[in-house]
């Protein structure tokens, strides 16, 4: 069994810690709703979540992953999108089951915990505060917080400078490809949950170092 010793540890968001479905789709429905359209259902908004809240909306226009929006329709969807989710950011999302457990362990193994995250910093803070995991991390790089967001490695460095830890002896705890991505371009180690979002793909598909059920097994690990 492999083994993992980081100094860091820095921990997606979204389909890692938490469970922000409910919420994301409850907002797709109801801004369909407002512009007349067909709402898409839990289900479907699952497949389209992981790349930020504008790339959300603009699947929620097309009903495609990488369709071609109109921007008339985008900048009528996007100020209802918002004004939705600044309200219901966390009224319906929850911590997949682990993760309290996953956290204390590291905490108390002494790692050093950060969070990155493609989420919008507005976003990002509520729900780790309101969820009561805010405080085990000592830095939070939402997706706004730098020029650039994952896949690429800039938010993964800029952590890993931010606490002196070289890149070698840092991990990433994510669930998508975008992360994968992310960390091997860092440099980074990278252990996926099995339960996350990855567009409807399995995660094992992208070779990550490990892939987990639960974050309680981390401690079978490092």
């Amino acid at each position: 069994m492999k083994k993992f010793n980081p100094k860091l540890i820095m921990i997606d968001v979204d389909g890692t810690l938490v469970d922000s479905v409910p919420d994301l789709a409850f907002c797709v429905d109801e801004t369909m709703k407002a512009l007349g359209k067909q709402p898409w259902g839990e289900a479907q908004v699952r497949h389209w979540v992981g790349n930020g809240v504008p790339k959300l909306v603009e699947r929620s226009l097309t009903g495609e992953l990488e369709g071609v929006v109109n921007k008339a329709d985008f900048d009528k969807a996007y100020p209802i999108f918002l004004e939705l989710y600044a309200v219901n950011t966390s009224v319906r999302s929850c911590l997949y089951d682990g993760v309290k457990e996953g956290l204390d362990y590291m905490k108390d193994q002494g790692y050093t915990l950060g969070c990155v995250t493609n989420k919008a910093e507005q976003f990002t803070l509520p729900i780790l505060k309101d969820l009561g995991i805010f405080d085990y991390f000592g830095i939070v790089v939402s997706g706004d917080t730098l020029a650039k967001k994952k896949p690429d490695p800039l938010p993964l460095l800029h952590s890993a400078e931010f606490f002196g830890i070289a890149p070698e002896d840092s991990m990433m705890l994510g669930d998508s490809v975008s992360d994968v991505k992310a960390s091997r371009a860092a440099g980074f180690e990278i252990i996926c949950m099995s339960y996350g979002y990855n567009h409807g793909d399995d995660i094992r598909d992208t070779n990550p170092d490990l892939v987990i059920d639960s974050m309680a097994e981390l401690k079978e690990y490092l």
